[in-house]
């Protein structure tokens, strides 16, 4: 089975177990919400992130913290974001989210 070179990542990962889903992740969440023009995909980057931060979604970062710096976001600005939501989220998902970010930083430095 060949890989489709235009599959999105949610496309990958579910394909046709769950195209429902897939649409609902690429067209909906992915195509109109996050093109809305009230906030910059540099703004909706940070907010995700500190979401994904503050509900412990850290495997999510995976995907958002490079997002977001495609989107313009820092190295320091997500770490200081990460920090910041700590005290509120707790300081275990922080840690766990600073790890993460460590990670995919030295994975894919920018």
């Amino acid at each position: 089975m060949t890989e489709k070179t235009n599959e999105t990542p949610t496309q990958k990962l579910f394909g046709d177990f769950a195209p429902t889903f897939v649409s609902l992740t690429d067209d909906v969440l992915f195509g109109e919400v996050w093109s809305r023009p009230e906030l910059s995909p540099r703004d909706r980057s940070l907010i995700t992130i500190a979401s994904l931060v503050s509900a412990g979604n850290i495997p999510q970062l995976d995907a958002h913290i490079p997002m977001g710096l495609a989107n313009g976001l820092t190295q320091e600005e997500i770490k200081e974001a990460i920090i910041h939501v700590a005290f509120y989220a707790g300081w275990p998902r922080g840690a766990s989210a600073l790890a993460a970010a460590k990670r995919i930083f030295t994975e894919q430095p920018g």
